[in-house]
């Protein structure tokens, strides 16, 4: 009978502290640990100790070196499975470079993911590609114009097995691992042996999640984005502790299982973006009874922290022993390996509401007052403290370190933070201040000694004097919007005062009647609400465009909406190109 790995170590404990993952991978190929792979109804499909994985990805490794040179990189589907994991090991022991690759369910489209998987391979300059049999009709159609092997998982072990491995030193490559690209095209960041490690022991850690001997894993996140990979594959092993993975699109068809196997199996850390949790509040049925008890971190990443999704999930749950107090708010991103900040453990939930309009006015985050107006109150959440033996700092635009509640630039320093990008000097450069810190691009202010994060740079709408958020325009639409309505997206078009905001707001019916209430409806509330003339727009469903990770990508939807390819739902007709500068 197929069981699932003990969360029993049977070894000591050892928090990270190696100088590679292969390192890493070998002590733990002492353990009873390992990953753990459900179906959708959250039946155990195969279990991979950690030992198991140890040799098949010394075995595939044997294979793969006479494939590509030392230091070549790899392409590797990022299957939710056993193959996966083997593949980006064995690319650790044959001195390969990994690059998880997104799949193209997540980019909308065959023609969509073979356009994105092309600008891949051309920066990433491949020396391979892995997959599973199922997609090599597609991979291989996508690099029809490259001369780079395409090979199966199950082809690998058809290859000549050479006897020399080439394993990865602590001064080497580690993966690159493509950006969301939610600002724009992919960027392969680059992650070495040693930025990987140092940011597995700052998540380990006392100062991070604070991983002890009675934790597990369970995961639906996707791993070709840092959360999945670094956070639920690469920490995991580094500190022994079994995972248990539900596919993403399992997780979307059915998000209840992932808490169900949190229940089943005793899950005490997962993480999920803010829309995770909502997707599953919208899927509940009172049909069932759920123990959510031993689940101890509940984290929120990859986007905004929204609180009214998280505090209606407590509601929901906590019949099932499910607190606030656990949700576990996180700041990072790829170019910092993975994290960057951590709420405390128990803190849950800590809103601050600022006063937006003298935000607007004055660039600082001030706490609404009795005196504030209900349409002026924006509440953020803390992202928590800096990670061990790093260092965050809030700057002006002109570079000077800010005080607290003064919203600027979030830049970071530290053993975790990526050299580069790989093949992008210019992207390199434009990513790091004169005196050598990592430009996170996003905004933020201090909360005491955390880290509040309240949007990006690129997305800010300056508008008369003003700084609007887009995500504020966004959210007051869904809120007032009725159920027949799905995502919005916000961006300005113009230059200076002649600058227009745009609001597209996707519908799920073309019925002119209701479109007009919808229009009607929303755009009453907006106007409260921001308090600026905004063009709403009402669009099909999939007008919206969201990166591997699942976030909104305003960029591109600014893009595709410039060049006339949005249908205005209610003049039953595609919007004509507009100029950008006009």
């Amino acid at each position: 009978m197929n069981l699932p790995t003990s969360t029993e170590r049977g070894q000591p404990m050892i928090l990270g502290h190696f100088d590679t993952l292969i390192a890493g991978l070998e002590y733990a190929a002492t353990c009873d640990t390992g990953y753990n792979f459900y179906s959708s109804r959250g039946d155990l499909k195969t279990s991979l100790t950690y030992k198991e994985l140890r040799d098949k990805a010394v075995e595939a490794a044997h294979r793969l070196v006479g494939i590509c040179d030392a230091g070549d990189r790899v392409g590797i589907a990022a299957v939710t499975s056993p193959d996966f994991a083997i593949m980006f090991f064995a690319c650790q022991y044959a001195g390969l470079v990994p690059a998880p690759l997104p799949l193209p369910v997540t980019l909308g489209g065959r023609g969509s993911y073979e356009r994105q998987l092309q600008r891949m391979a051309d920066t990433g300059d491949f020396g391979a590609l892995l997959m599973p049999a199922s997609m090599e009709k597609i991979m291989s159609s996508a690099l029809n114009d490259h001369d780079v092997p395409v090979i199966s998982f199950e082809s690998v072990a058809d290859l000549p097995r050479q006897d020399d491995l080439r394993p990865h030193q602590a001064d080497d490559m580690c993966y690159i691992q493509y950006s969301s690209g939610s600002s724009s095209s992919p960027k392969g960041v680059v992650g070495t042996q040693s930025t990987v490690v140092a940011n597995c022991v700052g998540i380990i850690s006392e100062g991070g999640l604070g991983i002890n001997d009675n934790d597990r894993c369970v995961s639906w996140l996707p791993l070709y984005h840092d959360m999945g990979l670094i956070g639920f594959m690469i920490t995991p092993m580094m500190s022994q502790m079994t995972v248990d993975y539900l596919d993403p699109s399992d997780f979307t068809r059915r998000p209840i299982t992932w808490l169900q196997i949190i229940q089943d199996n005793k899950g005490t850390l997962s993480y999920s973006p803010t829309f995770g949790y909502e997707l599953c509040v919208r899927r509940w049925r009172s049909d069932r009874e759920l123990d959510l008890s031993s689940w101890r971190r509940a984290g929120i990443g990859g986007d905004m922290v929204q609180p009214e999704p998280l505090k209606a999930f407590t509601e929901l749950f906590a019949p099932s022993g499910f607190t606030e107090s656990v949700f576990t708010p996180s700041y990072g991103l790829a170019e910092a390996t993975l994290g960057v900040s951590f709420t405390p453990a128990g803190q849950g939930l800590l809103c601050d509401t600022i006063d937006m309009a003298r935000f607007e006015r004055t660039g600082e985050a001030i706490p609404a007052s009795e005196i504030t107006a209900e349409e002026d109150k924006r509440t953020f959440i803390a992202c928590g403290k800096v990670i061990p033996k790093h260092s965050l700092e809030v700057r002006s635009f002109e570079g000077d370190v800010m005080g607290e509640r003064q919203v600027g630039r979030i830049c970071f320093n530290g053993p975790s933070v990526t050299p580069g990008y790989f093949h992008n000097a210019q992207a390199t450069q434009a990513a790091f201040t004169e005196d050598g810190w990592l430009d996170t691009g996003d905004l933020g202010y201090w909360l005491d000694d955390q880290i509040v994060v309240t949007g990006r740079f690129k997305d800010l709408i300056l508008w008369h004097g003003r700084n609007i958020w887009p995500q504020d325009i966004e959210w007051a639409a869904q809120a007032a919007a009725p159920s027949r309505c799905g995502r919005a997206c916000s961006f300005s078009i113009g230059s200076g005062d002649e600058k227009d905001i745009i609001l597209l707001l996707e519908c799920r019916t073309r019925d002119e009647k209701l479109l007009e209430e919808i229009h009607a409806t929303v755009s009453s509330a907006i106007r409260l609400e921001i308090g600026a003339p905004i063009t709403l727009i009402l669009v099909p469903r999939s007008t919206m465009i969201v990166t591997s990770s699942g976030k909104l990508s305003r960029a591109r939807v600014r893009e595709k909406f410039l060049s006339g390819a949005v249908i205005d739902l209610q003049a039953n007709d595609t919007i004509k190109a507009v100029d950008q500068e006009a």
